[in-house]
Parts: structure tokens; C-alpha cells; sequence
């Protein structure tokens, strides 16, 4: 019975996700170089078509289009490629005969750096030799330093795993993996975890030099952000306030700006070291006499590296909330000072508007004065036309001055009935 349904857009990646990077199945004995670059600045698809030109050139099989991942599968070799985010790993295993478990050259040489260019700079280099109990010699922990040598049983007892963590000669980290009772399924989860531990590990460590870097930053801010609280007590009156005010507005542009280029670095740094935990936690360490587990150090080694990341990020985190309420109170205070100044403004405002209705009112009389006179005058010469036409009987200066009063009323009323109705509008 097949499923008749309309499919989710992303049903198909959902359900190959758990399938995306399968553990291989590793035959004793094997040896795996891996290589890890930082790819960054490298489009994923200009990485494929390259993948893809050797895979052609060679016989095997190509990488699908939108793949991370891909293996190319020979007669006695493979490659095991895949990308994340910030990198990619290049694994090459083959089987490795001999006594010598880190014997030079291989048999079948790595294409990686050779006919397949590397992407980027390189990070991780690791150099895996899963080996038989019997095939041993006595003195194997001679090819490690017994200073950092750290040994222990992973997967129940089925294998005891070693490394030191140093570069060798050729600038690999060696891993040694002896097989006890290992089943090829087995064996190839536990080489695949041990790579991955190694390969976190170095990238997690690319916080530490961030965080260091950040650290003398966040130290002078800091300082800057006492002696601006310091000032703040003392500061008086808009300007100053407002000086200080851009004083920490620069510091927290500043501040942001190292943020937004640390902030990646310390979430992943986070991550990666979330993903070596989980990956020793699925190991399983035994402890060995004598010997260190590498859980035990790297939370002597390791762990003091990530703290200091943390601390760095923690803070950044909080410096920027001290520089915001230092910020948020400084503002207030400029806001206050000029609510005051505005307030002053307006009263003197009011008293400008007071002054200029009295100087409008006394202005007004005036021309109540001014107005009637000119009225009067064209009054005077109407009484004196009437008289010389013999149409008044009085004299024109009599009647000007009897119509004087009326006047000064009428123009008076005109006036005031002007000005309402301006008020009113």
C-alpha cells in the first residue's frame, strides 16, 4: 500500500538527515589521514565541481548535485568527503600491513593535496592507525610523548585508543587504535568519533585567540565606562551631559562592532565544544593504569580554553548592559535638561506675546486716533463744500467739531468688531 498523500516540501530532507553521513565500514587493519581546511571563503559549489573533475577523472562515482557529502569508493582506498559550515574534511583510508602502525609512505598515497586541490588553509591533520593487539610490539607507546600520552579502553573494552595530541614530524596528530574484539560496524562508529573529536577540538580552539584578542577591548571599555560613571555625578547642565552621552555611545558602537565579529566564533566555539563532549560521552572511556583518559586531558587542557571563551562572551554580554543603562540614564537626565530649557523658552515666549498684545493694544488706539482724523478731515471738506454750495447753514468748523465724538465711537466700534473677528479665526 503506497502512501497517496501530498508530500511536506522538506519530507525528503527530514528523513535523509539521520542518513546524510553513515559511519563506513572499516576492516583491521586500516589507516585513515584526514584532512580538515577551512572553507569559508570557498562556495560549496566551486568545492563539488572540483570533487567532481577528479571523481571523473579517476572512475568513481560523482558527488549528486546540492550534496555535503560524498564517498569515492576504490578497490582497496576510499575518500569520504564532506562539508560544514565553516569546513571540510577529507578522509582517506587504506589498509595498512605491517608492524609499524604509522609506516611512511602508504601504499596507496592520499589524493588529497595532489590531484585534488586543497580549499582552503589547513587546520586538522590527523593521521589514524587501527591496528590488531598481536600485530603490536611491546614498546608502542614509545611513538607517543609520555608527557601528554593519554590512553584509555573505549566501546566496552572492544579497543584501547591512544594519542598524545602533538604533531608528529609530518604535522599529523597520531591515533592509535588497537583492536580487541572490534566488528567492522563497530570499528568504523569508533574511528569516524575519534576523528570527530579532534577535528571539534582544533576548531573550538579558534575562540581562544578571539577571546584573547577581545580581552584587552572589553578591559579598556571598562575602564572608560568607570570613569564616565564618575563624571555622571559631578556633571552638571545640558552640554555636559551631552558630551558624556556621546562619550558612551561611542563606547557601545565600538563594543558591538568587536561583537558582531566575535559572536560567530564564540557560538561555535560553544558548539564544537558541546560536540566533543557528546562524541567522548559515546565512547565510553575506560581508564587505563597509569594513563590519562582524553576526557580527563582535555578537561585539564581543553576545558580552561573554552572557559576563558565563555568568559570573554559573558563579558562582552554584559558590558553592553552596563554601557545601555549608563546610556538609558544619561539620556534622561539630557531629556530633563532640555524639558527644562523648553519650558524656560515657552515662559519667555508667553512674555513676548504678553508685551506685543499690550504694544498691539496701544497700537490700536492710535489708529482709532489716526483714522479719526483722517475721517474728520474728509468730513471737514464736505462742511465746507455744503456751506459754500449754501446747503449748511453753520459753519463747517462747528459742525467737524460737533461730529468729532461720533467719530471716535464709530471707528472705535470698527475696530473692535476687526479684531473679534480675527479672534475668531
Amino acid at each position: 500500500m503506497s502512501l497517496d498523500f501530498a508530500p511536506h516540501p522538506l519530507r525528503r530532507q527530514v528523513l535523509d538527515e539521520l542518513h546524510a553521513r553513515p559511519f563506513q565500514l572499516v576492516e583491521t587493519p586500516r589507516r585513515v589521514l584526514l584532512h580538515a581546511f577551512s572553507t569559508a571563503d570557498l562556495p560549496v559549489v566551486q568545492e563539488r565541481a572540483a570533487l567532481a573533475a577528479w571523481c571523473n577523472a579517476t572512475g568513481a562515482a560523482r558527488p549528486d548535485e546540492g550534496a555535503n557529502f560524498h564517498r569515492a569508493v576504490f578497490p582497496t582506498a576510499r575518500l569520504r568527503w564532506e562539508r560544514h559550515s565553516e569546513f571540510s574534511t577529507y578522509g582517506w583510508d587504506v589498509p595498512a600491513p605491517g608492524e609499524d602502525p604509522f609506516h611512511w609512505p602508504l601504499p596507496q598515497p592520499t589524493p588529497v593535496g595532489a590531484a585534488v586541490a586543497a580549499p582552503g588553509p589547513l587546520l586538522v591533520a590527523i593521521d589514524l592507525a587501527l591496528v590488531r593487539e598481536e600485530a603490536l610490539g611491546a614498546d608502542w607507546q614509545g611513538l607517543f610523548d609520555p608527557a601528554s600520552l593519554c590512553v584509555s579502553g573505549a566501546m566496552d573494552g572492544a579497543a584501547t585508543i591512544a594519542t598524545d595530541f602533538r604533531q608528529d614530524a609530518r604535522g599529523y596528530t597520531r591515533i592509535l587504535v588497537i583492536d580487541h574484539t572490534l566488528t567492522p560496524a563497530v570499528a568504523g562508529a569508533l574511528v569516524q568519533r575519534l576523528l570527530e573529536v579532534e577535528t571539534y577540538r582544533c576548531f573550538a580552539l579558534l575562540g581562544l585567540p578571539e577571546a584573547q584578542r577581545m580581552g584587552p577591548i572589553i578591559g579598556r571599555i571598562e575602564r572608560e565606562l568607570v570613569a564616565v560613571a564618575g563624571r555622571m555625578k559631578t556633571a552638571t547642565g545640558l552640554e555636559s551631559n551631552a558630551a558624556l552621552l556621546d562619550t558612551l555611545v561611542a563606547q557601545a558602537a565600538e563594543l558591538e562592532a568587536e561583537a558582531a565579529l566575535s559572536s560567530f566564533r564564540f557560538g561555535a566555539t560553544r558548539a564544537y565544544e558541546a560536540l566533543v563532549r557528546s562524541r567522548l560521552a559515546v565512547i565510553g572511556e575506560v581508564p587505563v593504569e597509569g594513563h590519562s583518559t582524553w576526557a580527563a586531558f582535555l578537561d585539564r587542557r581543553f576545558a580552561p580554553a573554552m572557559r576563558t571563551c565563555q568568559t570573554a562572551a559573558d563579558r562582552q554580554a554584559e558590558l553592553s548592559q552596563k554601557l545601555t543603562r549608563a546610556a538609558n540614564l544619561l539620556r534622561t537626565r539630557v531629556d530633563i535638561a532640555l524639558e527644562q530649557q523648553n519650558r524656560a523658552l515657552l515662559e519667555t515666549m508667553s512674555e513676548r506675546g504678553r508685551l506685543q498684545l499690550r504694544l498691539q493694544q496701544t497700537v490700536e488706539g492710535l489708529s482709532i486716533a489716526a483714522v479719526s482724523y483722517y475721517v474728520l478731515g474728509l468730513l471737514g471738506y464736505l462742511f465746507k463744500g455744503g456751506k459754500d454750495a449754501g446747503i449748511l447753514p453753520f459753519e463747517p468748523t462747528v459742525a467737524t467739531a460737533a461730529v468729532l465724538p461720533f467719530v471716535v465711537i464709530v471707528m472705535a466700534l470698527v475696530v473692535r468688531r476687526i479684531r473679534r473677528s480675527h479672534g475668531g479665526d
